[in-house]
């Protein structure tokens, strides 16, 4: 585990004790994917991932509260109550603690650039067309105006604009 990582699992630990009065038993981690999110909360392993976006770009405060927040999932889907944003238990224990409801946007440099445009599909008989960024099997795929047969070409990088 890095050293990040090992700091936040104690860090969860501690608020886990102050503010639920019950110990964090699985792991928490840093993941530098969660760019629109703040935290997530798995399920099945109990695991909890933070952003380290938000601790950068707005402080420990706020990644407080989403910690809480998080936290919140765990302890009511380990107690069997409910979990989920949308059910009285999550809501009451989310104000009760001073979670956040939603982490703040990140700013516009952070985001991730748009991928251009690769590749496009041609309808055989009407001639429309298709842009994808991706690659994809034009047998699986028919056109949306007249049902026909598509083609897949290749594209020197267009913008998406």
């Amino acid at each position: 585990m890095q050293e990040q990582d090992h700091q936040l699992q104690e860090w969860v630990e501690r608020v886990s004790i102050q503010y639920f009065g019950l110990p964090f038993r699985h792991r928490a981690t840093y993941n530098g994917r969660l760019k629109s999110t703040g935290g997530r909360y798995f399920t099945k392993t109990h695991d909890i991932e933070i952003s380290p976006h938000q601790l950068r770009n707005f402080g420990e405060e706020e990644t407080e509260k989403i910690i809480k927040h998080e936290l919140c999932h765990y302890h009511l889907h380990i107690l069997k109550r409910g979990y989920n944003h949308r059910d009285q238990d999550f809501k009451q224990l989310l104000a009760k603690v001073g979670g956040s409801r939603f982490c703040k946007a990140l700013p516009a440099g952070e985001k991730r650039k748009p991928e251009p445009y690769r590749f496009k599909l041609l309808c055989r008989s009407c001639g429309m067309e298709y842009m994808r960024k991706r690659r994809t099997d034009p047998r699986r795929y028919a056109c949306g105006r007249c049902r026909g047969q598509l083609l897949l070409s290749k594209l020197d990088f267009i913008s998406k604009t």
